[in-house]
């Protein structure tokens, strides 16, 4: 159709006419839809409001899975409090709630999230108030055990485990599991054979070049929720802004 075919070959033998006059209205949108299909042949939640227009377009009646997300997407005067965690031990800035409730209005449509702020505004305890288990955190080395103090202040009934080390293994009963983006690099198999709630990058700048094996092995993982952390996201790019956004919604891009 985009070459200005009017026949289309056929997988058994032979060839069909294209529909024209409905790709002429459609096609883009369709050609959209296809490339966000994931490989079990589902589409990411972020596709759910384009895949409802073309069945509008087709007068065909909107997916089931798109009246949860129309619920939560509707129109709002403002983004719905978020139920705090009953372990929380912290009191938070007015701009920090704002932010978990976004975070968690995001979680609730199961869309992933890039929060970039300034270092010491609080993007880590905002991450441990939205988070959900089993979690998986992945930062850079140097504040792999920050990640776990803070966790172990603020959120004092979280299970933390450290996947690190010659001996790691991975815990069942973790609420929260941290590691690194070397580890994440190397144990790629391991990390992406688990199914995650919610998978925190910390330092996501880390996955900048979506072509590394640190962003391939980011891209693998398993989770409902996916939230990027980071106080530089575009430093020479816009390609580094690409791939935190693919990595967070899968199928937007």
């Amino acid at each position: 159709w985009r070459r200005g075919e009017d026949y289309v070959p056929l997988l058994e033998g032979g060839f069909a006419p294209l529909p024209g006059a409905v790709l002429a209205r459609v096609g883009d949108l369709l050609a959209d839809l296809l490339a966000a299909k994931r490989d079990d042949d589902t589409l990411p939640a972020c596709a759910l409001p384009d895949l409802a227009r073309l069945c509008d377009a087709l007068q065909a009646p909107p997916p089931p899975s798109f009246g949860r997300l129309r619920e939560l997407l509707g129109d709002h005067e403002r983004i719905p409090q978020a139920v705090m965690p009953t372990d929380l031990d912290a009191q938070l800035r007015d701009y920090q709630r704002d932010g978990v409730n976004w975070l968690a209005f995001l979680s609730q449509a199961n869309l992933g999230a890039m929060l970039a702020d300034d270092m010491g505004l609080g993007k880590t305890l905002q991450a441990l108030c939205a988070l959900q288990s089993p979690c998986l955190v992945v930062t850079p080395a140097s504040v792999m055990h920050n990640w776990v103090a803070e966790a172990q202040r603020f959120r004092p009934g979280l299970r933390v485990h450290v996947y690190h080390g010659p001996n790691r293994e991975l815990r069942d009963d973790a609420d929260v599991t941290v590691t690194t983006y070397a580890l994440l690099r190397l144990d790629d198999e391991i990390l992406a054979a688990r199914r995650w709630d919610t998978i925190i990058l910390d330092e996501a700048q880390n996955i900048e070049n979506a072509d590394s094996q640190v962003a391939r092995a980011a891209f693998r993982l398993d989770g409902r929720f996916r939230l990027t952390l980071t106080g530089t996201p575009v430093e020479n790019r816009l390609d580094e802004l690409w791939s935190q956004f693919h990595f967070a919604n899968p199928g937007l891009d």
